[in-house]
């Protein structure tokens, strides 16, 4: 190994290169890990409200270059979506999530995204002008802020990726495939439902 590549510079390669195979290979499951995680019949899996891990803290700089938090939405629920501008069900599933993210904004929930593997954050601010995307996404081009949850929960050729988090900042609800309009309001509706 040379001096100039780290252990975690490698791992990071590898979580890219694996997201960069990703999009093609379509929703495949997380994989080990102790995530509660029961799935449903339309592929969508769920925890129980007093069985669910913590999501961690994310935190970094907007493709629109702010200062983001995810623990600033403590209280609402927040739907965390994982994409690339390069990948194809991404962008079949975009305009489905400004919707809903538009629709349920007064009733508390909050979408924010986590664009991953784009080298060129141009690339990402295409992407979200072309869709006309206004909630934040964080700006991830390593993907490290995947490698932040807890085995099993989140799977780096799974990409688009879907999180519900609920009011406690809890993970409640994951898909690991695209979503329909249709699919990610009955992902949501449970999660907005509980006291």
């Amino acid at each position: 190994m040379s001096a100039s590549r780290t252990p975690s510079s490698i791992a990071v390669a590898a979580a890219a290169t694996l997201l960069l195979s990703a999009c093609a290979a379509g929703g495949v499951s997380g994989g080990g890990g102790d995530t509660k995680f029961i799935m449903g019949k339309d592929g969508i899996s769920t925890v129980a409200q007093g069985k669910r891990d913590a999501a961690p803290a994310l935190s970094g700089k907007t493709i629109d270059d702010q200062q983001l938090a995810l623990s600033s939405y403590k209280g609402k629920v927040v739907v965390l979506n994982v994409w690339g501008s390069w990948c194809a069900p991404c962008r079949a599933e975009a305009p489905n999530f400004q919707k809903v993210s538009e629709d349920l904004a007064a009733r508390g929930v909050q979408f924010v995204g986590i664009n991953v593997a784009d080298p060129k954050v141009q690339s990402a601010r295409a992407f979200e002008k072309g869709f006309g995307v206004t909630y934040p996404s964080l700006y991830d081009p390593s993907s490290k802020l995947m490698l932040r949850f807890k085995k099993g929960t989140l799977n780096p050729q799974a990409i688009p990726s879907t999180l519900v988090i609920d009011r406690d900042g809890k993970i409640a609800a994951r898909s690991l495939a695209p979503l329909s309009e249709d699919k990610l309001r009955k992902m949501i509706a449970p999660v907005l439902a509980e006291k």
